[in-house]
């Protein structure tokens, strides 16, 4: 059977467009392919960030002017534990999305799906990819 060009094309766009690992990411939540890397994003499409001073399955330490910039990735009301994603309490008492126990957090420079400013603002800000 012979395969065209433009069907090998389709299929390849799908796999680099498509969520990477969608059966294990909550619905809150999404992955996206940026720069070769498979990103943690919130249902937008916006990147989302860990905090080097969280420590793992505890509740967020961004608070006040912190959580302004880097707003919590809540979960909304009834979401469940799936995979490597988990729930943490945010400053505010709040629920709120975790990977591997580090919550995770928006950035308020971002613009558009895609970017990733915020990754290694004050050495501190890191993109979400998959582990």
């Amino acid at each position: 059977m012979l395969i065209s060009k433009w069907m090998l094309g389709a299929v390849g766009l799908a796999l680099l467009t498509a969520p990477v690992f969608a059966d294990d990411v909550p619905g809150d939540l999404k992955t996206t392919m940026i720069d070769g890397k498979t990103v943690i994003t919130d249902a937008k499409g916006m990147t989302l960030y860990t905090y080097d001073k969280d420590t793992a399955g505890q509740a967020s330490t961004c608070a006040g002017k912190c959580a302004a910039a880097w707003p919590p990735a809540y979960a909304t009301s009834g979401a469940k534990p799936i995979g490597d994603f988990t729930l943490v309490k945010s400053a505010d008492g709040k629920e709120m999305w975790a990977y591997y126990g580090m919550p995770l957090y928006g950035w308020v420079k971002d613009q558009k799906p895609g970017d990733t400013t915020g990754d290694m603002v004050g050495n501190v800000w890191h993109t979400a990819v998959e582990k």
